[in-house]
């Protein structure tokens, strides 16, 4: 089918991957090829592609191991028939990610912060997905199948981004948390909370209150610190704006 004229399936999907904190894994049994699915934490590298902590005892992890294609099943979790919300079946595959593993689980724990004891078990690993494409189902006459390219952000040319970008997180939670909320409530139309910064790339911002998540994203692109700072002290006054002209 193809998309109706006021649908973005990139933006929908690029949305659901940052806010997405469970999903269903599904792998492959390495005795017979049938498929095995299981609940999963997850949380979104700056590039969007899922992280996982899982263990290797964990018949999932196994699979993996032995098999590395899998696919995530993600969803709405809107009120009402759960069918009629928006959902994502990606498909990719699960690699080991030992050469990012700071990366990762400062960006997990940030969004699964009672997660901090697994970390030091030696039998958990974080693993990251790759993915080779997803399959957007949201509604009749939306739905859609997406390259990679089209739901996960470019990196490129935003190191100096992403080498600020723990530090601006920890800056946004410790001093700006009334920001948080204004963006949360005014920009996003969440409901007041304790609303923190969980992440941040050349797209947008990433927010949590509990397991509530929420993404901003930005109007323009940025790639470095400098750019950051006045995109999140322009948003701010944008949210506080607003505030004024409810009050008048």
């Amino acid at each position: 089918m193809q998309p109706t004229p006021d649908f973005s399936p990139q933006k929908l999907a690029k949305s659901l991957l940052r806010r997405s904190r469970q999903g269903a894994l599904a792998t492959l049994m390495p005795e017979c090829g049938d498929p095995y699915c299981s609940l999963v934490n997850l949380a979104s590298h700056p590039d969007g592609s899922p992280i996982l902590l899982i263990s290797r005892l964990a018949v999932h992890t196994k699979n993996i191991l032995a098999d590395s294609r899998v696919s995530l099943m993600l969803d709405e979790r809107s009120a009402g028939d759960p069918l009629e919300g928006a959902r994502i079946m990606l498909s990719g595959r699960a690699e080991l990610a030992e050469d990012e593993k700071d990366l990762l689980e400062r960006r997990y724990l940030n969004a699964h912060p009672s997660a901090e004891a697994f970390v030091s078990f030696k039998d958990f690993s974080f693993f990251r997905i790759r993915p080779t494409g997803t399959h957007l189902v949201a509604g009749f006459g939306r739905i859609v199948d997406l390259r990679p390219e089209q739901f996960l952000t470019d990196l490129s040319g935003a190191e100096d981004l992403m080498a600020a970008e723990a530090g601006a997180v920890a800056h946004m939670n410790a001093d700006h948390r009334d920001a948080m909320g204004l963006y949360a409530t005014k920009l996003l139309g969440a409901a007041a909370g304790d609303w923190r910064c969980t992440g941040c790339d050349p797209e947008g911002l990433d927010m949590q209150d509990g397991q509530t998540a929420l993404r901003l994203d930005f109007p323009e692109r940025v790639t470095d610190g400098t750019a950051l700072r006045k995109m999140l002290v322009r948003l701010a006054s944008e949210a506080r704006a607003k505030t004024d002209r409810e009050i008048d």
